[in-house]
């Protein structure tokens, strides 16, 4: 963390650079850094020498780094990430005082001024996720700034990077009291079991908080809902308690059936009342068809890219394929809730996959209303990329 490597900006991004655009990628800079390490300070200068910001080089799949001050002689240590994380936790105090919501983000990585780290809040738990080993080479000072600014019960951390060239989600206990698992948080005064020492996922995705809430006392009494890429069926766990008819809820992978249980009862619901089927959602939505199925409200929140043994799914591509299955077994004036996680396509471009759906299908609908990321979701205006989600509630006419 030492070294200090100069940097230039490749003339038609300085600009943007100016402006507060904080990722560093291969295109934007003319300086060849592959002698870096990870968790070098880098400075970045105009084609004049002049100096624009300063960051620190770490590899991941967004770029080579990330800039995070453009004070010149403003020092990237400990201080600068205690005031960061500061900032942060003042802005979201209002949730630390919630009884209904006991899990949120704390950090969000460029938008709360340090890209490529994470905090998530679980009930006195801190969760830091590290999204390159330039990143990483922070963990000290994150982790004591933690330690300074707040009651914690537990720290855990997981690595989101590759290691010796394979892609590693490691995760790993820092210090506190571990928690007995599942470990109950509370989402709009819905409870999710929660698992912090199992892989990448914990259990449910922070950001979807307002839309699930929304499901729940707007779209779901009376309904039979139709939960698609469920994971842990949050979705579902909404609807039904939002007074839905029947849920269904639909993933490829094994687990979601034991862990979609565990969310139905620990919210009191009767799972054997839903359906909870592990399969292909493609090859689902043929069964549907020839079943003649149809749904009040289908839910579509599939990963930006996914993979089975039939299928390959990628947002940017198919996405509008995905929903001309959805709009032929939803019931006319049916809502389906289209949402994505991909940050490669703006919600103009959403919205357009949606519109040449239905056009496909001689279909008409119309837009309800709309979703990004929630508050504590903390965005940058000068790094559209950083607002990724795209939720929109569509009714079939």
């Amino acid at each position: 963390m030492t070294k200090e490597k100069i940097v230039k900006a490749s003339p038609k991004y300085i600009q943007p650079f100016l402006k507060g655009f904080p990722l560093l990628n291969k295109e934007n800079v003319t300086t060849s850094i592959e002698d870096a390490q990870d968790g070098d300070i880098l400075k970045l200068v105009d084609t004049n020498g002049r100096f624009i910001a300063k960051g620190y080089y770490g590899l991941q799949n967004k770029g080579i780094g990330w800039l995070l001050s453009w004070k010149e002689h403003e020092d990237i240590d400990k201080e600068f990430i205690y005031k960061k994380i500061q900032a942060a936790i003042n802005q979201r105090l209002h949730f630390y005082y919630s009884e209904d919501t006991t899990a949120f983000r704390v950090f969000n990585g460029e938008g709360d001024g340090f890209g490529g780290v994470t905090i998530d809040y679980f009930d006195g738990y801190y969760l830091i996720q590290w999204y390159s080993k330039g990143a990483y080479s922070f963990h000290e000072e994150v982790v004591q700034s933690i330690r300074e600014l707040t009651e914690y019960k537990g720290i855990y951390q997981k690595k989101r990077f590759a290691q010796e060239g394979k892609y590693v989600e490691e995760d790993d206990f820092v210090e506190g009291t571990r928690p007995s698992f599942p470990l109950l948080v509370k989402e709009n005064g819905v409870q999710f079991a929660i698992y912090l020492n199992d892989g990448a996922m914990v259990g449910v995705f922070l950001d979807q908080r307002e839309v699930r809430k929304r499901i729940r006392d707007a779209y779901s009494e009376g309904k039979r809902v139709l939960n698609t890429f469920s994971y842990t069926g949050a979705f579902s766990v909404y609807a039904a308690l939002g007074g839905a008819s029947h849920t269904t809820s639909v993933d490829l992978a094994n687990r979601s059936l034991s862990k979609t249980i565990e969310q139905f009862s620990i919210n009191g619901i009767d799972y054997e009342a839903q359906d909870i089927i592990v399969e292909d959602v493609f090859k689902y939505f043929k069964y549907a068809v020839k079943k003649q199925l149809s749904f009040d409200v289908v839910i579509l929140d599939p990963p930006s890219f996914a993979r089975s043994k039939k299928h390959t799914f990628s947002a940017a591509k198919d996405y509008k394929d995905l929903l001309k299955e959805a709009i032929a077994i939803t019931e006319k004036n049916g809502t389906i809730v289209a949402s994505t996680n991909c940050s490669t396509f703006n919600m103009k471009k959403f919205k357009g996959f949606i519109d040449t759906a239905f056009k496909e299908t001689n279909g008409e609908y119309k837009i309800l209303e709309e979703y990004t990321l929630p508050e504590d979701f903390k965005t940058l205006s000068q790094y559209k990329q950083s607002d990724y989600l795209k939720v929109v509630f569509i009714r079939k006419l």
